[in-house]
């Protein structure tokens, strides 16, 4: 996200980081649930892998959502 010399970022910019992250978020549980179907197992490295990355967008989600109130 680019800077703004420590002010927020204009409203657009937000709602628009949002929606990338929501889509991001949607995209990687999509994929993760494929992978399951694949490897039949929650505990697959590839299954994993996707699920952590899983996790830390929708931490980042949830951190910016916080913000907000």
């Amino acid at each position: 996200m680019p800077s703004f010399g420590g002010k927020r970022p204009p409203k657009g910019d937000v709602n628009a980081r949002r929606l990338s992250l929501e889509d991001e978020i949607l995209t990687l549980r999509s994929r993760m649930e494929q992978l399951f179907v694949q490897e039949n197992s929650f505990t697959s490295a590839k299954v994993i892998e996707i699920s952590s990355l899983l996790d830390l967008k929708i931490n980042e989600y949830m951190k910016g959502h916080s913000r907000r109130r």
